[in-house]
C-alpha cells in the first residue's frame, strides 16, 4: 500500500490542504507583521511626546521608547525573512536579546542615579544583565563566524 502511493505520488486532496494551510500561515504572519509595524508607529509617536518636557526623566523615556521600536523591527524583519522563504537565523534573536538587555541596564542605571538610597538588588540586576550582553555578543560573534565559514564553503 505505502509503494502504490509512492508511485502514484501524493494524494490531490492532501497537496490542496497543504497549500492552503501554507496560505493561512502566510496570511497569518503579514497580519503580524503590519501590527507590529503599525504598533512600532505608535510607540514613536507616543515617544515624540516625551520631547514636550525636556527632563533626564523624559530624555531616559525617550531612550528606553526608541529601543523598544529597535526590538520591534527586528521582530519585523524576522517575519518577512520568513515571508521571503530566507534561510532562519538566529542574528536578529541575539540583536534582540542584545538591546533588551541594555534597554534595562539603562533604565537601572537612571533609577539608580535618580534615587538616593537604590539598595543592592539594582546592582545585582545591572550586573546580570551585563553579563547576558556579554554572552550574546559572543553568541553573535560564533554565528556570525559560522555564517562567513559556511558562505566561504558554498563558495569554493
Amino acid at each position: 500500500m505505502a509503494e502504490d502511493r509512492g508511485r502514484r505520488g501524493i494524494n490531490p486532496v492532501i497537496c490542496k490542504v497543504r497549500r492552503a494551510l501554507i496560505i493561512a500561515d502566510d496570511v497569518v504572519h503579514v497580519l503580524v507583521a503590519g501590527a507590529l509595524l503599525i504598533s512600532a508607529l505608535f510607540m514613536l509617536v507616543y515617544t515624540a511626546r516625551n520631547f514636550a518636557d525636556m527632563t533626564v526623566s523624559s530624555i531616559l523615556l525617550v531612550i528606553n521608547d526608541v529601543l523598544f521600536v529597535l526590538i520591534i523591527m527586528e521582530l519585523l524583519w524576522t517575519i518577512i525573512r520568513y515571508l521571503k522563504r530566507q534561510e532562519f537565523s538566529l542574528k536578529p534573536f541575539l540583536t534582540i536579546g542584545i538591546i533588551s538587555s541594555l534597554r534595562r541596564i539603562l533604565m537601572l542605571e537612571a533609577q539608580m542615579s535618580m534615587s538616593e538610597n537604590a539598595g543592592y538588588y539594582p546592582l545585582v540586576e545591572v550586573g546580570i544583565s551585563t553579563g547576558i550582553v556579554f554572552v550574546l555578543v559572543i553568541a553573535y560573534f560564533l554565528v556570525s563566524r559560522v555564517d562567513r565559514e559556511k558562505e566561504a564553503a558554498q563558495g569554493s
